[in-house]
């Protein structure tokens, strides 16, 4: 089935930093090339950290140098909130991004999944959360264990859900996040390519007109433009099945649920609680869908997407 075509093609260098728009882009079982190869390390809480914690990360843009070509991973140039830009390469970068962010922070390329340490929570409890997380009767229970007591707290601050909203089901989480910060080998929250239709931007701005929805806030790596007849959230109902772009072969796995990060300030783009607000009550708190490479290849802005 056509359902559209590729609007646009995101790549984002560093870990929730505005990403590069590029025409086109090669992706293989991790994802687009580059995407998400560096990252923020709080040196307070020892754990690599992202824009919904530090909101200033997301008012940083990165680019890299050079092209990354087989797994290498380039030098970025970061500018930021001032305009001020400055190199991965450069001694002073982390004691400018420490003042800059606030706390102090280290930059880190991506690490070898061997490295486990690098990608762990910080705490006692988080090597015993990832190993009841294998447990099937462990992860059926999750969703009622979140509301018992501080763990409801902790988890409507984790996603900004206010007291009289629902919480997202994270019994849909890979395993691994429940052990680590982000998935071993990789800076993703949870899968490697995020898609988002311009159906669905349509439908949250019918909902909520004064709030600028911007692709922007939502940090996709693809955005398609779907067909006319494609109506509401269509990447709502894609689990299970696949997508072909290009020469590129998905599998949609789970809605992307959504945080505290759709509504930070960044750039031209205004701080906007709202929109966090629509998305949970008109979307299941769900906006895009997060997918996994099957087949490799290339895609460019203006091919033809085919959910299959």
């Amino acid at each position: 089935m056509l359902i559209g075509t590729i609007q646009q093609v995101w790549r984002y260098p560093v870990k929730s930093m505005s990403g590069q728009r590029l025409k086109s882009c090669r992706a293989g079982l991790l994802g687009i090339a580059g995407d998400r190869a560096w990252a923020i390390r709080d040196e307070t809480s020892h754990e690599i950290t992202n824009g919904r914690r530090i909101p200033v990360l997301i008012q940083c843009a990165a680019s890299y140098r050079d092209e990354p070509i087989d797994g290498s991973i380039p030098n970025v140039d970061i500018t930021l909130p001032s305009g001020v830009s400055l190199g991965s390469d450069e001694a002073i970068i982390d004691q400018v991004l420490s003042d800059v962010l606030g706390k102090p922070v280290t930059l880190w390329p991506l690490q070898p999944s061997t490295n486990k340490q690098h990608y762990r929570r910080a705490g006692v409890m988080a090597r015993v959360a990832g190993q009841l997380s294998r447990l099937a009767s462990f992860r059926a229970l999750l969703t009622a264990l979140t509301v018992i007591g501080g763990k409801n707290r902790r988890i409507r601050e984790k996603f900004s859900r206010e007291a009289n909203e629902p919480l997202p089901d994270i019994s849909l989480l890979p395993q691994e996040r429940f052990e680590f910060v982000t998935v071993p080998g990789t800076y993703f929250d949870v899968f490697p390519i995020h898609i988002l239709t311009t159906s669905s931007l349509k439908t949250m701005s019918s909902f909520n007109s004064t709030a600028v929805w911007d692709v922007r806030r939502f940090r996709p790596n693809f955005v398609i433009a779907t067909n006319e007849e494609l109506r509401g959230l269509p990447e709502a109902n894609w689990g299970g099945r696949n997508l072909k772009l290009g020469t590129m072969e998905l599998h949609c796995e789970i809605p992307t649920t959504r945080c505290s990060m759709t509504t930070h300030a960044q750039n031209d783009l205004p701080k906007d609680a709202s929109v966090l607000r629509s998305i949970v009550k008109e979307a299941s708190q769900n906006l895009g869908v997060y997918a996994s490479v099957v087949r490799e290849g290339r895609v460019s802005e203006g091919d033809t997407v085919e959910l299959i």
